[in-house]
């Protein structure tokens, strides 16, 4: 009956043609409710599912059709990321369903091969995802790599103004000053998406226009170098993102803030990396809730590798990896690293081992956990606790940045 059932199926790329059919499933998926609807503005299920189709026109969606009929997809979004420093192409899935009924056949098992394949062919070396199902994606390969952090605070626990020698302006949210500090932010902050004006788009997709507002701060030669999206109502500050090139800049639009005391019971936002905002306050008796956001999954292993801008050593270790998908990633590759020059060998042991699996070493590049958290929970084995201090100096700690959502 499988057998069967499998003869009847292949898999194709979506077209325009299957625009509907796309829509149909991804408004399945998304399971979208009314009240959903209503808080971002769009006057019907619908319009909101048509929104969608620039991502359709955008990515790469291949799906398995039974005869005519799609019943399972999944979408490529085509990104550009930060990764400590260095500019990786990114490959973003979503739009990821099949319908319950062929559920239990391996057809996303496939389809996930088929995306991977896709990815590589097109040298996105690293792909990250929203998780609708943490341990599914985990078996897929891809590991949780960035967190969001929400916070409330009541106006009596509102930081004390700072002296700035700059101000801030409100401004619309795609006013030009809004994409010069977010391109820099970007630049400088390991993990975050380099956006286009399309991002920009989806970045925006389910926000209620009403509210949209930019806060801009300037320093004293007028140069801007932070910016903060947020709305009031109902007697509440809210804070979608806040991003800044310096403290200057954060204590200036936490200034601005603090400046709302008179019209606001609380404050209420988000924060997207590993930097808890109880610390940065003197009154430090806040609410903050974290949770995994983003999950990230190396494409292959030997192409991310030679660009990863490893920190400079002295030495060679090799990497043993395993992958439950992507078969040209289960092999050694060995790093080796002299006069400030790195060299990836695939096929080849060399130095001292560390045994990973692709998640795990997903998890580690992007430095969600360091090596030796990794090693004391078994994640990861290695000959001696010398080479988990290695990968500790070679690793770049900072915590990634993503604040995006596709």
């Amino acid at each position: 009956m499988e057998e069967h059932f499998r003869d009847e199926l292949q898999i194709l790329p979506v077209e325009e043609k299957d625009v509907d059919q796309f829509n149909e499933l991804l408004s399945y998926v998304f399971q979208i409710t009314e009240s959903d609807i209503e808080e971002s503005g769009f006057d019907s299920k619908k319009e909101m599912i048509k929104s969608k189709k620039p991502i359709l026109e955008l990515s790469k969606v291949f799906g398995w059709f039974h005869k005519e009929q799609l019943i399972s997809q999944i979408a490529i979004y085509p990104c550009e990321v930060n990764i400590h420093g260095a500019a990786y192409k990114m490959g973003g899935i979503t739009g990821v369903g099949t319908y319950p009924e062929y559920a239990g056949h391996g057809l996303m098992q496939d389809l996930v091969k088929k995306a991977l394949e896709t990815m590589r062919e097109d040298k996105q070396w690293i792909s990250y995802l929203y998780p609708y199902n943490i341990p599914y994606y985990r078996r897929k390969g891809w590991e949780i790599m960035s967190d969001k952090l929400t916070f409330k605070i009541r106006d009596t626990q509102l930081p004390k103004q700072v002296d700035v020698p700059g101000m801030v302006e409100r401004q619309n949210v795609d006013h030009p000053d809004v994409f010069a500090v977010y391109d820099t932010f970007a630049k400088q902050n390991h993990g975050a998406l380099k956006r286009s004006h399309f991002h920009w788009e989806e970045y925006w997709r389910y926000e209620n226009e009403e509210e949209r507002t930019a806060a801009i701060y300037y320093d004293g030669a007028g140069k801007p170098t932070g910016v903060l999206f947020y709305w009031v109502a109902e007697e509440i500050f809210h804070v979608k993102e806040m991003f800044y090139l310096n403290q200057e800049a954060r204590n200036g639009l936490w200034n601005f803030i603090s400046a709302h005391f008179s019209m606001v019971y609380w404050v209420k936002g988000d924060i997207y990396k590993n930097e808890p905002l109880a610390f940065l306050l003197e009154d430090s008796q806040i609410t903050e809730t974290i949770e995994p956001y983003y999950m990230a999954r190396i494409v292959d292993v030997a192409e991310f590798l030679k660009r990863f801008p490893f920190e400079s050593f002295d030495g060679a270790f090799h990497f043993v990896v395993t992958d439950p998908i992507a078969d040209w990633n289960n092999d050694t590759f060995s790093v080796m690293s002299k006069d400030d020059e790195v060299v990836i060998q695939k096929g080849v042991a060399i130095g001292p081992s560390v045994t990973i699996d692709i998640q795990t070493l997903s998890c580690l590049l992007m430095n969600y956990r360091r090596a030796s958290y990794l090693y004391r929970i078994e994640r990861l084995q290695a000959a001696s606790k010398k080479t988990i201090h290695l990968l500790e100096q070679i690793i770049p700690d900072m915590e990634a940045y993503f604040s995006d959502y596709f």
